[in-house]
């Protein structure tokens, strides 16, 4: 059985728009070293449609140089999406129709990780259908953007592991609770 694994950089208030403008000042080693213990061993990337398009405006053009171009241009990519019907991105599947039953389908035999793509992170764990949410909690406080949780359904989680960095990040991994 394979498993869905998520990673997202947010503020203290939630936010996690625009990572671009504000993440990377609390950027080292150690936060290298989680995100890329966060992409090993993924057989795939799982992505909403926003979060696709950036990545697609982005990496097929990225330095070839930056190892992570290779591993993102090269890696299998599944896009959820009710309006998107061709990815032209290199490895890109277009997931739309019955969405929970084909990720159901998709995870029965791979590791699928996923980076940003927040509306697809809460469906995904109001569906049951999110094994791992590794959140980055960078020390401060935007005041406004996008956030990950909004008013909606509960959902119990259960902290697996916690990790502060030098620079005041917290890694915390969650899972969905049991009840």
């Amino acid at each position: 059985m394979g498993t869905i694994r998520s990673g997202l950089f947010i503020s203290l208030d939630g936010v996690v728009e625009a990572p671009n403008t504000w993440h990377f000042p609390y950027f080292n080693d150690e936060m290298g070293a989680a995100v890329g213990a966060m992409m090993a061993g993924n057989d795939a990337l799982l992505l909403g449609r926003q979060t696709y398009d950036e990545f697609a405006s982005f990496w097929p053009h990225a330095d070839p140089a930056d190892p992570y171009t290779a591993v993102m241009n090269g890696t299998r990519k599944y896009v959820v999406s009710t309006t998107l019907t061709d990815a032209n991105w290199e490895n890109s599947t277009v997931v739309s129709g019955d969405v929970a039953a084909e990720v159901a389908r998709l995870k029965q035999d791979q590791q699928l990780g996923m980076s940003g793509s927040p509306t697809l992170v809460r469906w995904l764990l109001e569906q049951g259908l999110l094994d791992e949410l590794h959140l980055l909690v960078h020390p401060i406080v935007l005041g406004k953007g996008k956030k990950l949780f909004a008013d909606g359904e509960q959902v119990p989680l259960k902290l697996l592991s916690s990790a502060t960095f030098s620079t005041g990040v917290l890694h915390l991994v969650y899972t969905r609770a049991a009840g």
